[in-house]
């Protein structure tokens, strides 16, 4: 079970850090505080004054890199001087850190919403990924470092690339033949070669609660992305990929909170596992118009309520199409004060 304070008081405050552009999660964690009545403020932080998300929050920080010596020591700061009950993730960036800080963040009263330290490093290590999967009997495509690629003369193409650290679709590419395996792996940093699995990608949101188990899993297919994140996408319930999915989950130790699993479904129904976030992921407002009231089920439990939660409890066939919206600010709000 992960500790966690209970809250008494109906004051509630909340941090999302990188917010970057989540307005969608920040206005769900708004909207589940209102419903059980919380007197709620949300503050948000970011390296610039540029976010949309952060001129939304009701309280804005402008803070220095993820890797600064002093970022833990602002955030800290953030939450003593703000009564901040919990910290909510966003991003890749800072999850490492924070999940090696976060007795810090509770001795202050503050919960962080994120795994353990070596769950975080299977994470976001493609090789450690693999490593735990095959370990624990799950299908992934294979996968080897460039020079173990190149002297393999028994590989197939196309072949898929990408960084092992990398995150949000950066730096990923597709190649044809050896000699664009050869130009291409010295072009990724930290470059690693997957075999190439053809077949629909889905996205699983999977809530795990205080006690790391796991509740519900919303599978959604992911029809279009735009910079790394689902623009398009559709909630489609298959008993096979939500029971894998919650299994490997459980097996993970991830949580609490929302873990993103991304997989693909090949043409003969066979799962195979393409990488875990231990996140929201971007497209997690799906699944939370679809019933699957992450937020809500968050806070409940933080103030000692036991939220009601089914496992397939969400529904189908809901569809999210993504399009452009405008945040306006005046200058007075550009000063980063």
């Amino acid at each position: 079970m992960v500790s966690q304070k209970k809250i008494k008081s109906k004051n509630f405050n909340i941090l999302f850090t990188c917010i970057g552009r989540r307005v969608s999660l920040l206005n769900s964690f708004r909207r589940a505080a209102k419903q059980l009545k919380l007197d709620c403020k949300i503050f948000g932080t970011d390296r610039s004054v540029l976010s949309s998300a952060l001129h939304l929050c009701d309280g804005k920080f402008i803070v220095k890199s993820v890797n600064h010596q002093h970022y833990i020591k602002e955030l800290l700061e953030i939450v003593k001087q703000n009564k901040v009950n919990l910290i909510v993730p966003t991003v890749d960036l800072d999850l490492h850190i924070l999940a090696e800080n976060k007795d810090k963040f509770s001795a202050a009263g503050c919960t962080v919403l994120v795994s353990k330290p070596d769950v975080v490093n299977i994470c976001q290590d493609k090789r450690e990924t693999y490593q735990f999967l095959i370990q624990n009997g799950f299908e992934t495509p294979l996968t080897q470092n460039a020079q173990q690629a190149l002297r393999n003369p028994k590989l197939k193409y196309p072949l898929f690339l990408k960084p092992w650290d990398g995150y949000a679709s950066r730096g990923n590419a597709i190649v044809k033949n050896r000699q664009e395996l050869s130009f291409y792996s010295k072009k990724i940093p930290n470059c690693i070669v997957q075999e190439f699995i053809a077949g629909q990608e889905f996205t699983c949101d999977v809530f795990v609660d205080f006690n790391l188990k796991v509740r519900c899993v919303v599978p959604r297919i992911r029809i279009e992305t735009r910079a790394g994140e689902v623009s398009k996408s559709k909630i489609i319930k298959n008993s096979q990929i939500m029971q894998q999915t919650a299994l490997l989950v459980e097996k993970l130790g991830a949580g609490p909170g929302v873990i993103t699993v991304q997989l693909i479904l090949t043409k003969d129904n066979k799962i195979k596992f393409i990488e875990i976030n231990p996140r929201f992921g971007g497209g997690a407002p799906l699944s939370i118009k679809a019933g699957a009231d992450f937020p809500k089920w968050i806070l409940a439990q933080l103030i000692g309520k036991k939220p009601s939660i089914e496992f397939d409890g969400f529904e189908n066939n809901l569809a999210m199409l993504r399009y452009d919206a405008e945040v306006w600010v005046r200058e007075k709000d550009l000063s980063g004060k």
